[in-house]
């Protein structure tokens, strides 16, 4: 119960299908926790950060991804925001990559048991996920800093893609030490959304990779 009070307590009521976020999103983070106490899926497990900081972090820019067909997660980790998206977006499909295969079976099982029909998780790299199928959004959190990021999605952009991806308070210090690299490849780095995260969680930003 801890998990679904937290989610409704903070959860913005204009959310679409928020019950169901609620729902769902609360069987996800226990699974998590459960699964936490023999593989570490995240340092995050108390019930407030975790619906703060997995939950809500992955949903606030929601309306940037309406709309779209299809959206791959990068590097989904534990299933953000991959699967807090789905659940709120379940016209669009969710296709969720992670290499790290103990990470991949536990967000392929969460998927399972949640029932989501919108979501399929890939046990590979995004950028080889990229070499043969296309996607309207490209999206991740926690992912390789702005200058590494660059040329793992730069194909992407060349085949019409939307990158959108999550970051937090260094993004700055991101951007510059990426200047010389997006010039190189005719990439422009743009702010799209920032938001603050309640109870000091700090600031994130989404920045679109615009090629």
């Amino acid at each position: 119960m801890a998990f679904e009070e937290q989610l409704r307590d903070i959860l913005p009521v204009e959310l679409p299908h928020r019950e169901t976020l609620v729902h769902l999103g609360t069987l996800h983070l226990e699974l998590i926790e459960e699964t936490n106490r023999f593989m570490n899926l995240t340092r995050i497990t108390q019930p407030r950060e975790a619906a703060i900081k997995h939950v809500l972090d992955s949903v606030l820019p929601w309306r940037l991804f309406a709309g779209a067909r299809n959206v791959l997660d990068a590097g989904t980790g534990a299933g953000f925001p991959g699967i807090p998206l789905a659940a709120i977006l379940p016209e669009t499909k969710f296709v969720l990559s992670e290499s790290v295969q103990k990470k991949a079976r536990f967000v392929e099982t969460a998927a399972q048991k949640l029932g989501m029909g919108n979501v399929a998780v890939l046990p590979v790299r995004a950028e080889d996920v990229l070499k043969s199928e296309r996607f309207e959004i490209v999206t991740g959190r926690a992912l390789a800093p702005l200058n590494k990021a660059l040329p793992l999605f730069a194909p992407a952009l060349k085949r019409g893609a939307r990158v959108l991806l999550y970051k937090g308070p260094d993004l700055e210090e991101e951007i510059s030490a990426a200047a010389a690299e997006a010039r190189k490849r005719g990439i422009r780095i743009t702010v799209v959304e920032r938001y603050e995260l309640p109870e000091k969680y700090g600031q994130r930003s989404i920045v679109e990779l615009v090629g």
